[in-house]
């Protein structure tokens, strides 16, 4: 263990008040060396916790008892939350958009991870390859719940094939173990067209029903294809497969809620937008808990809209947690500059991905908003990339050239993180005057009616 460094320090926190300073290493706090942030927070718990850091600078190691209650918040942020080492994905998945990345973006974009502990903290699925009984052992005895397993097909030959791993063909087992447990664990098939739909998709489905029913969610998205995948099998669902996919779900979903009272399978909304149908509202779903994996996602940001109320901030795929974020945080923050702009006398165009754009188009109009919208094409990655959170600098930069500079621009900040587009590019690389507004319904609207508001010209805005 080398230590985790303090990367922030409250005002009159306890921290501040016992000396603690920021880019101090913690190397142990009672004697023990955390490996991760669930340790550390279960640690700094308890009354009185001694911290022994280094202090650049000095030699000698410093022992700090910070003086707190039991429960109390010590009040600093450490700069990650995994202390020793990710545990990385040792699979070669057909499906897996890592290889689908060109060459020379940020580095933390090629990590593969497979930890349950990032499946516990950000969300991250796990294919359980790497799971040990001393995982096991741990997730029961720390509560370490929900978690999210990246199922596929319960088919073991097939399972072992998809992952190109041959204990993708066993690991299914420690999914048992995990609900024997009375874990939480929600479940995600990504489905592959002439792989693992179809009969197998079936196959999987009615396993799911017979074996893995205590679920507690089990979502069914498509393929993600960049143009510069190498893997010749795979290819995208046409409109035909995705409503056959929609309807097959749809009829499992009816027959668990009929077995066991309650709706769990569920086909996510990037298959209704391929198949050109409208995705569940708010009322046809049970929650929307499971937006952030695709499933109730335009329904969550209708309700944030109409209610002018935020919901839960939504996540952008597995790249949601790559850059590490701070430890109390869990999330990498998106845009954290200021947003310096000048309204007078330009008119407003809203960017987004090209599944969001008619979707929003209908919405504004609905509440009579006049705001043009342009669903922006993905050119940098190609293929069947349409999602606002994969949206470049480079592709937006373009549209922006196209459509002019004499316009004011906005764009979700779901496509940034640390202020860092995917192509690594920053907010100052694009042209044009552009605005980032947070991506939920309640932040575009506040948005969309402070820049109709009479007399306002300059000014920065929240995000």
């Amino acid at each position: 263990m080398s230590g985790v460094q303090i990367s922030s320090i409250s005002n009159d926190s306890p921290a501040e008040r016992s000396g603690l300073r920021v880019g101090d290493v913690v190397l142990t706090i009672n004697g023990r060396a955390p490996t991760d942030i669930i340790e550390y927070q279960q640690m700094v718990d308890d009354a009185n916790p001694v911290f022994v850091l280094q202090r650049d600078g000095e030699e000698l190691q410093r022992r700090v008892i910070v003086t707190k209650a039991a429960g109390e918040k010590v009040g600093l942020s450490i700069d990650s939350a995994i202390f020793d080492r990710i545990r990385t994905c040792d699979n070669h998945c057909t499906f897996c958009f890592i290889y689908q990345l060109p060459k020379g973006l940020r580095r933390s974009l090629y990590v593969k991870d497979d930890d349950f502990r990032l499946s516990f903290l950000y969300g991250n699925y796990t294919t359980l390859t790497r799971f040990t009984e001393f995982d096991l052992e741990r997730v029961i005895s720390e509560g370490l719940s929900p978690l999210y397993v990246s199922i596929h097909t319960t088919n073991p030959q097939l399972r072992g094939e998809m992952l190109r791993n041959p204990r993708g063909a066993t690991s299914l087992r420690w999914l048992h173990a995990l609900l024997d447990a009375n874990i939480v664990v929600h479940g995600q098939v990504v489905l592959c067209p002439e792989i693992n739909d179809g009969i197998e998709l079936t196959r999987t489905l009615e396993d799911i029903l017979t074996h893995y029913s205590r679920l507690e969610s089990v979502s069914i998205v498509p393929i993600g294809i960049s143009a510069f995948s190498a893997e010749a099998t795979m290819r995208e669902h046409s409109e035909a497969e995705a409503r056959e996919v929609i309807a097959r779900v749809q009829e499992f979903c009816n027959i668990g809620e009929e077995m066991f009272g309650r709706k769990f399978i569920f086909a996510s909304d990037e298959f209704y937008l391929i198949a050109g149908l409208s995705p569940p509202s708010a009322d046809e779903l049970p929650s929307l808990d499971e937006a952030e994996n695709g499933v109730g996602l335009v329904a969550a940001f209708e309700q944030s809209f109409r209610l002018r109320a935020s919901m839960a901030k939504l996540g952008s795929g597995f790249f949601q947690s790559v850059d590490g974020a701070t430890g109390l945080g869990y999330r990498a923050p998106r845009f954290t500059e200021e947003n310096p702009l000048n309204c007078e006398s330009q008119d407003l165009i809203l960017l987004t991905g090209e599944y969001a754009a008619p979707l929003l188009r209908e919405l504004l109009a609905e509440y009579g908003y006049s705001t043009e919208v342009i669903g922006v094409e993905n050119r940098y990655f190609g293929g069947n990339i349409k999602v606002a959170g994969l949206l470049t600098a480079t592709d937006l930069g373009r549209v922006i050239s196209e459509r002019g500079l004499e316009h004011l621009y906005a764009i979700p900040d779901l496509c940034l993180s640390e202020n860092r587009f995917l192509d690594g590019l920053s907010l100052s690389d694009v042209p044009g005057n552009v605005v980032v507004v947070e991506t939920t319904g309640a932040g575009l609207r506040k948005f969309l009616d402070a820049h109709s508001a009479p007399g306002r010209k300059t000014e920065s805005l929240p995000t």
